[in-house]
């Protein structure tokens, strides 16, 4: 008699090379579906002032670990780059706004970010990494 934390062997299920290869290509799907929208929520705060951004960068913070070893987690650092570099040029022209040059550069940054964003989701739709 079989002790009951056991289970008879024709249970188990078999799972074969195939079998983990699809569970892997689905992970790979959903890192990439969450990154999209990691994307999308920042192209959102252009017009919805930041918040979107903002959630967009906790939710990078939260999955660049689980990412690390991937072209997503090479996106999500691309995107947490874009957003600190951006707040830090744009405190930069704040700041020369006084000397009425930062208009400039402030409108630099937005092209800038734009940029990032636009070449960043072409990069990740393609399968590509951001480098």
């Amino acid at each position: 008699m079989q002790p009951d934390n056991q289970l008879p062997i024709s249970i188990i299920p078999d799972h074969t090379a195939a079998d983990t290869a699809k569970a892997n290509a689905e992970t790979l799907k959903s890192y990439k579906n969450l990154t999209m929208i990691v994307y999308g929520l920042y192209a959102l705060g252009l017009f919805l002032g930041g918040v979107p951004t903002v959630i967009g960068l906790i939710v990078a913070y939260i999955k660049r670990g689980e990412y690390k070893s991937t072209i997503y987690g090479e996106h999500l650092r691309f995107l947490i780059r874009t957003f600190w570099y951006g707040v830090l040029w744009t405190i930069v022209g704040l700041i020369l706004s006084l000397l009425y040059v930062g208009f400039i550069v402030m409108f630099a940054v937005g092209i800038w970010y734009i940029y990032r964003i636009v070449r960043g989701f072409l990069c990740l739709n393609d399968g590509k990494g951001v480098w």
